[in-house]
């Protein structure tokens, strides 16, 4: 191979290796901007205030809609409510870019009250196990809530493991 030739592919492998972040970033910023025109229409057809930022938080994208008005936002911002329009804006965003997503959706800070809440309960389960000395089961979660909790229980110095399929997937504490 000539000097020229193993130059440009040298170069070549440099830039597909340092173009691999930034298009996975790409990719990501794209997915935020396919979910929050979705969840603009959603808003306009339920004649919705909201502010929407877009943003990419450890490898995923990640929505929040807000509105600094006293608007019927709260209507939305129902826990359940929010993790279904999650799910139904994680379809919508496959349908346009043929890959699964797993972008995030606050709406009205119900992210956070939902993350005290499971808290609340991590903590509960947690004193319980420590005053029983027995193993304590929580209820099912999903993988998101799961990976909260396990955080919370390794901090508290418990460790916990993940058991069961599907729906019925729940989280252990169970003691050093």
């Amino acid at each position: 191979m000539s000097e020229e030739l193993e130059t440009t592919v040298a170069e070549q492998e440099i830039d597909s290796t340092e173009a691999e972040p930034s298009s996975s970033l790409k990719a990501l910023e794209d997915e935020g901007d396919i979910a929050a025109d979705y969840i603009e229409e959603l808003l306009d057809i339920f004649d919705l205030d909201g502010d929407i930022d877009i943003d990419v938080r450890q490898g995923r994208a990640y929505l929040a809609v807000t509105s600094e008005q006293s608007t019927n936002l709260r209507l939305l911002s129902n826990p359940d409510t929010v993790e279904a329009l999650q799910e139904l804006t994680r379809l919508a965003v496959q349908t346009k870019t043929g890959n699964y997503s797993r972008l995030i959706l606050d709406i009205g800070g119900s992210r956070d009250a939902k993350i005290d809440a499971l808290g609340k309960i991590v903590e509960r389960a947690i004193a319980k196990a420590q005053d029983t000395g027995k193993s304590v089961p929580l209820k099912p979660m999903s993988s998101y809530e799961r990976k909260l909790a396990h955080d919370i229980i390794a901090d508290a110095g418990l460790v916990s493991e993940s058991e069961g399929e599907g729906k019925d997937r729940h989280i252990v504490i169970k003691l050093s």
